[in-house]
Formats: structure tokens, C-alpha cells, sequence
């Protein structure tokens, strides 16, 4: 009897042994697992952090492609589910009108310029085309075109050769070792928040601007250095802050150089100065919006409505001394020139908005 009872402790003891043992293996293996899952990802991480932003075009026309192939596969399931209609959206047929508004309007040349083009196309040079009538096809300038296909002063072109047609007035530039914003910018003589700017330019660090080498990057209003353009670059200088303008309605925001102007993806005017001066409040009105609102973007900035179906948006700003719901008349300082948010260097990003439509703010300040 006795030696049966030894034998079941024995079994027992061995039974919590094996168990023990066996979770310690089971933990010991996990936590290896574990560990090396976390390896694993933090490579990874590590290789989509080095990558930010240099794959965002093509994942982002890779992800609409992808919905828009969805849309048209549940498209007919969806018709299906409207009462009394079982009509394929498919068979239904375009409309004339359509058709007639884009083949009969003689008008129809100028949508080639309009539509925002993110780099160079190639474009056929048809009979009679000179490089004055591509240029004003394409909405740039005839320098544009002559310094990216190399043509010689007398411009030269025959009907069926190829140009590299650019999406904006300016050059394209090809990044080697050691190329900055900054250096390109120089190297070109223009801004380097035209290039940060320009939409379609990526970066492997949106923080910095930092580029990766062998990318092509577009540099608006960029001159080569060797090239001579046609019409010479007129460097403005903005009247003094506080200067009425013709109409009386608003006075500048601020003095110095306009340094980028009013195009269709930089929907305003910047006016650079080192010395970071006070901004003024280009008309009396409420301050609906102040302070750095998003983190990124346009940094610290000031959002006035005048009551009168205006609005301006002044950014950038190194400090804000308004606060929202502020009221503040014509020429009172509302904030300090700064280089915050999306920034390059000292400057002023100045909009004008009416009624919701974005205006060159140089239409109503000259």
C-alpha cells in the first residue's frame, strides 16, 4: 500500500516537473520569437522611414487604380439593387453634347495648358508648329522649351521630332551627389520654396528636403547658368508695409522682394525679407483663425475675414499677436515674418480668397 502511494507522488512530481519544464520552453521560445518579430520589424520600419515620401505618387496612383477597378466590377451589382431598375450602367450611352464640346469648340486648344501635368511629356512637333505656338499650347514659355531639348538660338525644329515638353515655366534638373534645394536653387537663380513648392517634386525626408540621388526634379522658373532667356527677369520690390494701393482697399502686407509668385499649385505671392518685419493686416476685418492650426503645411498663421466676402491667409509666421475673434483694423500688426511649416527660408505667404475663389493677390495690391 505504502509503496503504491510513493508511486503516485512520484507520478505527480514528475507529472509538475514536465509541465514546468514545458513552460519554460514554451516561454523561452516565445520570447525568442518575439524578439526577433521585433528585429524584423524594426528593419523594416527603419527601410519605410528612409523611403517616406519617395514611393507616395506611386502608391497613391497605384490605390485609385485599384478602387476604380473595384468601382467598375460592383458597379452593375449596385444598379441592380435600385427599385424598378435593372439597367446596366454600361449600356447606357454618352450624351452628344459631350461629344460636340470637345471635338467642335475651336476653343478646345487651350486645355492641353491647363491640365496640371506632374513632369515632362513628349510632344510631336506637327507642320507649321514653331516653338512660340508649342509654348503657348503647353501655357510656359519659349525658353522653357528651348533649354530642355538643347535648341540653338534659331530654334530649329522640323515636323515629327520629339520634344520633352515641361509642366511649368522653368528647367528640370537631374540630383547628384551632394545637391540641395538650396544649391539647386542657386545654381539656377531662383527660390528654393518654388521647388519645395511645386507639388509633384518628392523628397526623402519631407522634414529636411533632402533628395535622393539620380531623381529628377522640376525647378520652377529656373534659368540654366550659361543661358541668356529671352525676356530678362524683372526682380520686383514690394512698396513699403502699410502702402495703400490704388483701390483703397487693401494696403501691402508686408516689404521686400516678391520671391514667388501667384501659379496654379502656389496659390499666392511670397515676399522674402531677412529682417523679418512686423506683418500687417492688409484690410480691417475679424481674425477667424491664428497659431500653427495643423502642425505642418503653412506653420504659424493668420486667417482674416473682412466681412465682405474677402479673405487673407498670411503664413509662416516666426510669431502670431492676434488671437481668433480679434477684431483689427487696416495696417495692424498681426504677426512676425518667420520660416515655419513648409518653409525654406524668411518669408511671407500671403492669399487672397473671394467668395471661396483663390485670386493673385498682386490684382488687387498693384
Amino acid at each position: 500500500m505504502e509503496e503504491t502511494y510513493d508511486l503516485i507522488l512520484s507520478f505527480f512530481f514528475d507529472l509538475k516537473l514536465f509541465f514546468k519544464e514545458l513552460t519554460v520552453y514554451i516561454i523561452k521560445n516565445l520570447h525568442l520569437s518575439f524578439l526577433r518579430f521585433e528585429e524584423g520589424k524594426g528593419v523594416f520600419v527603419t527601410a519605410l522611414y528612409k523611403q517616406r515620401g519617395k514611393m507616395a505618387r506611386r502608391l497613391m496612383h497605384s490605390g485609385m487604380a485599384g478602387l476604380a477597378a473595384v468601382g467598375m466590377m460592383i458597379a452593375p451589382i449596385i444598379a441592380q439593387e435600385f427599385p424598378g431598375r435593372s439597367v446596366d450602367p454600361w449600356d447606357i450611352p454618352s450624351t452628344s453634347t459631350v461629344l460636340s464640346a470637345a471635338t467642335e469648340d475651336s476653343y478646345t486648344n487651350t486645355l492641353v495648358s491647363e491640365k496640371m501635368r506632374d513632369k515632362a511629356i513628349e510632344y510631336t512637333v506637327l507642320e507649321g508648329d514653331t516653338v512660340g505656338t508649342i509654348a503657348e499650347k503647353f501655357g510656359i514659355s519659349a525658353d522653357t522649351i528651348r533649354w530642355q531639348n538643347n535648341l540653338g538660338s534659331k530654334d530649329t525644329i522640323k515636323a515629327g521630332q520629339t520634344l520633352e515638353v515641361l509642366p511649368v515655366v522653368g528647367v528640370s534638373h537631374k540630383v547628384s551627389k551632394g545637391d540641395t534645394v538650396y544649391s539647386i536653387a542657386k545654381k539656377y537663380d531662383t527660390s528654393p520654396q518654388g521647388i519645395v513648392d511645386f507639388p509633384f517634386n518628392s523628397f526623402t525626408n519631407d522634414e529636411t528636403f533632402e533628395l535622393a540621388i539620380g531623381q529628377t526634379i522640376v525647378v520652377p522658373d529656373g534659368i540654366p547658368p550659361a543661358a541668356a532667356p529671352t525676356s530678362p527677369r524683372i526682380r520686383q520690390i514690394t512698396p513699403d508695409a502699410g502702402t495703400v494701393v490704388a483701390s483703397g482697399s487693401f494696403v501691402w502686407p508686408a516689404g521686400g522682394s516678391i520671391t514667388q509668385r501667384f501659379v496654379w499649385y502656389h496659390k499666392g505671392i511670397d515676399i522674402a525679407n531677412r529682417a523679418a518685419p512686423s506683418i500687417l493686416a492688409a484690410d480691417s476685418g475679424t481674425v477667424v483663425a491664428a497659431g500653427w492650426l495643423d502642425g505642418y503645411g503653412y506653420g504659424n498663421r493668420v486667417i482674416i475675414d473682412h466681412g465682405n466676402g474677402y479673405r487673407t491667409l498670411y503664413a509662416h509666421l516666426s510669431q502670431v499677436y492676434v488671437v481668433p475673434g480679434q477684431t483689427v483694423a487696416r495696417g495692424t500688426a498681426i504677426g512676425k515674418m518667420g520660416s515655419t511649416g513648409r518653409s525654406t527660408g524668411i518669408h511671407l505667404h500671403f492669399e487672397v480668397i473671394r467668395n471661396g475663389v483663390y485670386l493673385n493677390p498682386l490684382s488687387v495690391l498693384q
